[in-house]
C-alpha cells in the first residue's frame, strides 16, 4: 500500500524519524497501530461502563441517595 503524506510548511518529516532511528513508513506504522490501540481500548473502556451501569444500576442509585 502506498501513502501519502503532504508536507507543509512547518512539518519536518525527517526530524522525528532520525530520533527514532527509524523509516517514516515504519513511524506511520507505529502512529496507525498506536490509534488503532487507543480506539479499541476506548471501546473496551466504554463496553464496561455500560456493563456496569446496566447490571449495578440499583446499587449506585443507593449509592446516590446516601
Amino acid at each position: 500500500m502506498n501513502l501519502r503524506v503532504s508536507v507543509d510548511g512547518d512539518c519536518r518529516p525527517d526530524e522525528p524519524t532520525a530520533k527514532a532511528h527509524t523509516s517514516r513508513s515504519a513511524l506511520l506504522g507505529q502512529v496507525a497501530g498506536s490509534d488503532v490501540q487507543g480506539h479499541r481500548h476506548r471501546q473496551e473502556i466504554s463496553a464496561g461502563l455500560d456493563f456496569v451501569m446496566r447490571h449495578d444500576a440499583g446499587l449506585l442509585k443507593r449509592v446516590e441517595d446516601a
